[in-house]
């Protein structure tokens, strides 16, 4: 049975991932091991317990305690779960919740890029987005449009950073993903050997429109999103089996790279 602890001590070190402003502190919060993340509103604690993530606390308003946070704390069993009003709780974590509630729970240790990959038919690949808000849209996209994975290079921010995991609604915790080790060309050749083909989505001359009836009827297919501006890697875009691009109009150049993956993962599905 959960312990509901009202707070009156704001420095009590049971608070401080609550109120810690470094994303890495968190990750980092068991090294070796795997560290901690914040789980924010209902929807998305739920979702993380339906993924089997562990809770280790509890930080609720304290209406949500006989509210909207019911059926969570009876899942979360003997867990401790700190209460105080909304002004108290704004001086904890700087700012003023909009759902009330949220969660310090334990990471999971990363699957391998074989083991994501396994059985997989579409596949969103994301090389070095480093934007927390688009890197949550894209995969808010890539689950709501049934794809089977997102794949990341390691300079991409962490799906699990507190901004991603509320601007993907918690589908963070419904579709697999992981890391992939090596830089361009290389991933993009691992892709290969694992059997897909890889759609760069750029802005070349050397392009197929996204509604190409080449592109429909393949197999395995990887979508290789790239940075905001920048867009992706010269060596990436060569080194895959299409270049893509979705037509624009009105002398608009591109869309935003979150935008423009729900384009693709719908056309492309």
């Amino acid at each position: 049975m959960a312990e509901i602890i009202e707070i009156n001590d704001l420095s009590i070190p049971e608070l401080f991932p609550y109120s810690c402003t470094s994303e890495v502190q968190l990750l980092r919060f068991y090294e070796p091991e795997p560290g901690i993340f914040i789980a924010e509103s209902p929807k998305v604690i739920r979702r993380a317990l339906d993924a089997g993530y562990e809770p280790l606390s509890l930080l609720a308003e304290r209406k949500y305690i006989t509210g909207q946070a019911v059926d969570i704390i009876e899942r979360c069993g003997d867990i401790k779960v700190y209460t105080a009003d909304s002004e108290l709780l704004t001086q904890i974590t700087g700012f003023r919740l909009t759902q009330g509630l949220l969660s310090v729970m334990r990471r999971q240790k990363l699957s391998t890029p074989e083991k994501v990959l396994q059985g997989a038919r579409r596949v969103a690949v994301l090389e070095d987005i480093m934007n927390q808000t688009n890197v949550g849209a894209i995969f808010r996209s890539a689950a709501a449009l049934n794809y089977d994975a997102v794949i990341l290079t390691e300079p991409c921010s962490d799906p699990l950073y507190r901004r991603s995991l509320r601007v993907s609604m918690g589908t963070v915790f419904q579709i697999p993903w992981t890391y992939i080790p090596g830089g361009s060309p290389d991933y993009i050749n691992y892709l290969h050997d694992m059997g897909f083909m890889t759609a760069a989505m750029a802005l070349r001359d050397d392009t197929l429109s996204i509604d190409s009836p080449e592109l429909m009827d393949i197999s395995k297919l990887a979508v290789v999103l790239g940075t905001e501006g920048e867009g992706l890697k010269d060596t990436t875009i060569d080194s895959c089996t299409y270049r893509v691009k979705i037509p624009m109009a009105n002398g608009v150049d591109s869309l935003n790279v979150a935008a423009a993956s729900a384009v693709a993962f719908w056309q492309l599905r």
